[in-house]
């Protein structure tokens, strides 16, 4: 099995939207995360099994996954609105 990126580049240098927001001073937006269809189907079935994660968890799935608790952290509050929007 290969690791997280061998076959796309890390999910950073992966395609961002860009805009006007991007302009890198004060109150500027990050880039949005280009997720691979590997790292959504691990995110969704960890969501599947608990909406909410633990520091510890959170942790695991980011140095399994290559990407940062934050990033992590962000998929799943978006994830659970996403829930309570079709709910």
């Amino acid at each position: 099995e290969r690791p997280w990126g061998a076959e796309q580049p890390a999910p950073e240098a992966g395609p961002e939207c860009s805009g006007p927001e991007e302009t890198g001073g004060r109150g500027g937006r990050r880039l949005r995360t280009a997720f691979s269809a590997e790292q959504l189907s691990t995110l969704e079935s960890s969501f599947q099994r608990q909406q909410y994660l633990g520091a510890a968890e959170r942790r695991r799935l980011a140095g399994s996954m290559g990407l940062s608790e934050v990033q992590i952290k962000t998929w799943f509050q978006n994830r659970r609105m996403k829930l309570k929007r079709q709910l």
